[in-house]
C-alpha cells in the first residue's frame, strides 16, 4: 500500500517482464519511469493529477536529473519507490527519489521539476493549489 506523509511518498511496485532486458534485469531508463509514477501518485494523494493541472494551463516537466545506479533490480522483485520534496522555488521543485528492494538501495536520483505554462511553454509560478500542497508535504 502506498503512503503519503510529511516525509514524502512511497509507492510499492513489482518488476514485470516488460521492465527488464533479455537477462531479467531492469532496463536503466525504467527506473526513471518508476520515479515518474511515484511523483504522479504523490500528486494524486494530495488531491491533484496531471490532467487537472494541464486543464488549468500548467505542465510539470523534468528540468534536470542526476541519477546513481547502485544495484540492479530483477524480474519479480518487489520494489518501493520514494519521492520526497526537498526544495520549492518560484517555478521549480526538487525531489529526492530512491528505489529500494527491501533494505537495499538500488537507485537514487535528484529530480528537478519545472512548472510551465501550457500556452507559452515558458516557466510560470506554481498554481496556488500546488504551492500550498508542496509546503505541507
Amino acid at each position: 500500500m502506498s503512503s503519503c506523509t510529511r516525509e514524502g511518498y512511497r509507492l510499492p511496485l513489482r518488476v514485470y517482464m516488460e521492465d527488464t532486458d533479455a537477462g531479467g534485469i531492469v532496463y536503466y531508463v525504467n527506473y526513471l519511469k518508476f520515479m515518474e509514477r511515484a511523483r504522479s501518485e504523490w500528486l494524486r494523494q494530495l488531491g491533484l493529477n496531471q490532467q487537472t493541472l494541464l486543464d488549468e494551463g500548467t505542465q510539470l516537466v523534468v528540468y534536470r536529473l542526476a541519477c546513481h545506479y547502485a544495484k540492479p533490480a530483477c524480474l519479480d522483485d518487489a520494489l518501493e519507490i520514494s519521492a520526497h520534496v526537498t526544495d520549492v522555488g518560484r517555478c521549480r521543485m526538487t525531489f529526492e527519489q530512491q528505489v529500494w528492494r527491501g533494505e537495499e538501495l538500488l537507485c537514487s536520483a535528484t529530480v528537478e521539476i519545472a512548472c510551465l505554462s501550457t500556452e507559452r511553454l515558458r516557466p510560470k509560478a506554481w498554481p496556488t493549489s500546488l504551492k500550498v500542497l508542496t509546503q505541507a508535504s
